[in-house]
């Protein structure tokens, strides 16, 4: 898409993000609720609505910037985001560190699935005539590479990412709270890694790897 211009490139991904956010954060609120805990219900949250998940600046405003930022530099990279946390209740939940771990490996499940669902609908773009079928395209390209860098990055093993709350609910107690004290430099963790390109060099690998085996599925 070096092509189009900023807005041109912000129409294709903006809806993809969104959805690719939003969704994401309704699969932890449907998995904390089949285990018990109806607290993202009694907040609205239990919802496919991307309206009910939007966090102005992570959903809207950051994405923007990455896309802008991206179009000036003549290659998008990995555009990340976030949407409002999903509120978790652990003391409601049947078995609470079991469940976490389902409820966090949720959301990027449902990242994993709206890839292949956006790679069905490239492969419908091929039939389609070109007024629908370019930018259902390039629509779809889009969708698939938001949903499978969305689906890598929340499984990395850091607090507070999705993959963070899984290795603490696989570890045993003594080690997974000393674990869970990480969790305040998270985040430094990970602007450290994306300033460093370290993230790129962990991520690129698979979602290279990943990437293939979905166009090879589709042939």
């Amino acid at each position: 898409m070096s092509n189009f211009s900023t807005i041109q490139t912000i129409a294709v991904y903006i809806l993809p993000l969104i959805f690719a956010i939003t969704l994401h954060e309704a699969a932890h609120a449907f998995a904390a609720y089949r285990f018990g805990d109806n607290t993202a219900q009694q907040s609205g949250r239990l919802s496919f609505n991307p309206i009910k998940h939007i966090e102005l600046f992570g959903t809207i405003i950051f994405p923007m910037i990455s896309i802008v930022l991206g179009s000036m530099s003549g290659g998008l990279g990995f555009i990340f985001g976030w949407a409002k946390p999903v509120p978790i209740n652990y003391s409601k939940l049947s078995n609470p560190k079991q469940n976490l771990l389902w409820i966090a490996l949720a959301g990027p499940l449902a990242n994993l699935i709206m890839a292949f669902i956006w790679a069905l609908i490239l492969k419908f773009s091929f039939y389609a005539n070109n007024y629908f079928g370019v930018p259902l395209y390039l629509m779809a390209q889009a969708g698939i590479s938001i949903n499978i860098s969305l689906f890598i990055l929340n499984l990395l093993p850091v607090l507070p990412l999705d993959g963070g709350r899984i290795l603490f609910s696989l570890l045993p107690p003594a080690q997974a709270q000393s674990y869970a004290k990480t969790e305040q430099y998270g985040m430094w963790i990970l602007l450290a890694l994306l300033m460093l390109g370290g993230l790129n060099f962990i991520m690129q690998p698979l979602y290279s790897g990943l990437m293939n085996v979905i166009f090879t599925l589709l042939n």
